[in-house]
C-alpha cells in the first residue's frame, strides 16, 4: 500500500488566509494529497526568552511570527474541500480550555462529515505558557491527560459527566457530536509520553530526524506497546518539514527534507520504509506566495509518487 501524503496549509504572515488557505487545500486534494495539517504557534517573544524547542540559543525563525490560529486555518480548509482529512500537527493542548477545544473538533468534524484528525502535544514555549494556558508549564502532562478524557466524554453519548481537576461537566446533553470517532495523535517524545500515548491514543506523530533514528524510535514505540498489551495498532503520521532547494544540495550534513525535489523526495522514501502510514509535508516557508507552494507541492508529490512512495 502506498504511503499516504499530507501537505501543511499556509499559516505564516506571507500568505492571504482568506483567499490563498481555500486555493491551497483545493489543489492539494486534486493533485492527490490525502490530507491538510494545520500546526500551532501562538506568539513570537521579543525578546525570547528561551531559544527554539527550549534549546538554549537556538533562535526562532521568522516565519513563527503571525501563525494563524490553527483551527480557523483548517475551518477555512474544510469548506473548500470534500475528501482530504483534516490534522492539527499539533495544538498545543495546555493552551486550550478542553471542553471548548472537545465542542470545536466535534463541531468541525461533523461539518466535515468526519475527516478530522487531532494531534496534540505539551509545547515547549514558557511564553506561551505565561500568554495563555490554562495551568503552569510544570503541569502539562496532566492537562494533556484531562484534555483526552474530555474529549473522549464530550464525543461520547449523552448524557455527558466529567469531574476533574480543571473540568466539570455536570450530566449533560452536549452536541454536535462528530461523525466519526476522531482519531486522537499524540507526539510523545519522552517516556511518560509514550506511555500515555500507547494507553490511551490512536497513534504517534513524531517529527523527523533521519531515517535510521526513526526507525529506532518506531521499534521501542511498537515494543512498549506489547509490554503495555496494547492490541490496537497505531497509527503513524509524520511530521516533515521541508526546505527546498532548486539545486541539490552537498550530502555531507544535509538535514533530513532539505534539498531539491529529487533529494525531498529520496528522504521520502527512506522514511516510509521505516514503516510509516503517512508523511506529512511542510514546505510552507519556500515558497513565496500560495502559487510558489502549490506548484511546489505538487512537484513532490509527483516526484514522491514516482521514487515509490
Amino acid at each position: 500500500m502506498a504511503t499516504r501524503l499530507g501537505l501543511g496549509l499556509p499559516q505564516t504572515r506571507r500568505f492571504d488566509l482568506g483567499r490563498d488557505v481555500p486555493d491551497v487545500a483545493r489543489a492539494a486534494e486534486r493533485t492527490g494529497y490525502d490530507s491538510l495539517w494545520v500546526f500551532e504557534r501562538a506568539l513570537f517573544p521579543e525578546p525570547a526568552t528561551q531559544g527554539l524547542y527550549g534549546i538554549e540559543g537556538l533562535p526562532w525563525p521568522d516565519s513563527y511570527r503571525g501563525v494563524a490560529e490553527p483551527l480557523v486555518t483548517l475551518t477555512l480548509a474544510a469548506a473548500a474541500t470534500e475528501r482530504a482529512e483534516l490534522g492539527t500537527s499539533v495544538l498545543v493542548a495546555p493552551l486550550h480550555v478542553p471542553f471548548q477545544l472537545a465542542r470545536t473538533l466535534a463541531t468541525l468534524d461533523a461539518a466535515a462529515g468526519g475527516r478530522v484528525v487531532a494531534g496534540f502535544g505539551t509545547g515547549w514555549s514558557h511564553d506561551e505558557y505565561a500568554a495563555a494556558s490554562i495551568r503552569p508549564f510544570a503541569e502539562r502532562g496532566a492537562v494533556l491527560d484531562e484534555l483526552l478524557e474530555v474529549c473522549r466524554a464530550v464525543w461520547g453519548p449523552d448524557p455527558v459527566a466529567h469531574e476533574g481537576p480543571t473540568t466539570r461537566i455536570a450530566p449533560s446533553a452536549v452536541g454536535p457530536k462528530p461523525a466519526r470517532p476522531i482519531p486522537v495523535l499524540l507526539a510523545a517524545a519522552g517516556p511518560r509520553a509514550r506511555r500515555r500515548l500507547v494507553d490511551h491514543a490512536d497513534g504517534w506523530m513524531p517529527v523527523s530526524a533521519g531515517a535510521d533514528a526513526l526507525a529506532g524510535e518506531w521499534r521501542s514505540l511498537r515494543e512498549l506497546a506489547a509490554e503495555r498489551g496494547r492490541t490496537r495498532p497505531l497509527r503513524t503520521v509524520l511530521r516533515a518539514n521541508a526546505r527546498w532547494y532548486p539545486a541539490p544540495l552537498g550530502t555531507a550534513e544535509r538535514p533530513p527534507f532539505h534539498g531539491s525535489t529529487g533529494q525531498i523526495a529520496e528522504d521520502l522514501a527512506a522514511h516510509a520504509a521505516t514503516g510509516m502510514e503517512e508523511i506529512l509535508i511542510d514546505v510552507q516557508d519556500s515558497a513565496r506566495d500560495a502559487a510558489e507552494l502549490t506548484d511546489l507541492a505538487a512537484a513532490l508529490y509527483e516526484a514522491a509518487r514516482a521514487a515509490g512512495v
